[in-house]
């Protein structure tokens, strides 16, 4: 089993998926291979549709591991947030004005109406139409904040009880900081390990190929840990691989390695 991050890995600048990788993944479905991403994105819009090509019938985690779904029948295994830490997030993001976005596995809302707000949903290839919180009905899965660098800091040592904090970077919008919020435990490893379960492998048979903090829950358990070339220095660490950069399709070597390994 090969489990792919999208954001750089998968997506570059461009917000595409390059013909050399997409030839990859059919080399390796070819193969026999099973295919899953594993991105911090929702499971909707954009991200959906890449991951119908990537493998129409199979599991997928979405939403940093919050949201684990079987695509072709919608067959759902993930964690709910608890209503007192939503209400909890709403009332500080409107205390500090704070770009909040909250998800279930088919929709999401925000309040804010920035720029930020606006280009991210376009980012996400969904409609821009802010809406009170309270309008997303449950089950609400995660959360997130979208702040600037040089605010991450004081965000992360706020009280956070319950959650499991994990930020991450987006190519579309570099100068803001994606903070996943799920619940306690639920990271893209913890989705890793359900998604194993129920094909039945062995996370030591398993290659986990990523760029980012909050895929290195994933890359610390699987057998085959991988790391693009413009992965942070925290993933590269755990690697036992380390591949070309998104820009130089890094993925599809990944994904030819783990075929050859077949071989």
């Amino acid at each position: 089993m090969v489990c792919l991050d999208v954001d750089g890995t998968m997506l570059g600048e461009s917000g595409t998926v390059r013909d050399a990788v997409w030839h990859a993944v059919e080399m390796a479905r070819s193969a026999g291979i099973q295919l899953t991403m594993c991105s911090g994105r929702p499971g909707f819009g954009v991200t959906r549709e890449l991951a119908q090509r990537v493998n129409a019938t199979g599991w997928h985690c979405f939403q940093n591991g919050a949201s684990i779904v079987r695509l072709h029948d919608g067959h759902s295994q993930s964690a709910v947030l608890d209503d007192d830490i939503i209400k909890m997030l709403i009332a500080r993001a409107r205390e500090k004005n704070r770009l909040l976005e909250l998800y279930t596995d088919s929709q999401y809302v925000t309040e804010s109406e920035t720029r930020v707000a606006r280009v991210h949903a376009e980012v996400l290839g969904l409609p821009y139409a802010p809406q009170p919180y309270e309008s997303l009905s449950p089950p609400i899965v995660r959360a997130q904040w979208i702040v600037a660098h040089h605010e991450l800091d004081a965000l992360v040592a706020e009280p956070h009880d319950g959650l499991e904090i994990s930020p991450a970077m987006g190519p579309a919008l570099p100068d803001q900081v994606f903070v996943n919020l799920t619940r306690r435990g639920v990271d893209k490893g913890y989705a890793l390990r359900v998604i194993a379960a129920e094909y039945g492998v062995a996370l030591d048979e398993v290659m986990y190929v990523g760029d980012g903090l909050n895929d290195t829950p994933a890359l610390g358990i699987v057998g085959w840990p991988v790391a693009m070339g413009n992965a942070e220095p925290v993933a590269k660490a755990l690697a036992k691989h380390i591949v070309a950069d998104v820009e130089s399709d890094g993925v599809a070597e990944a994904l030819e390695m783990a075929v050859a390994s077949r071989s």
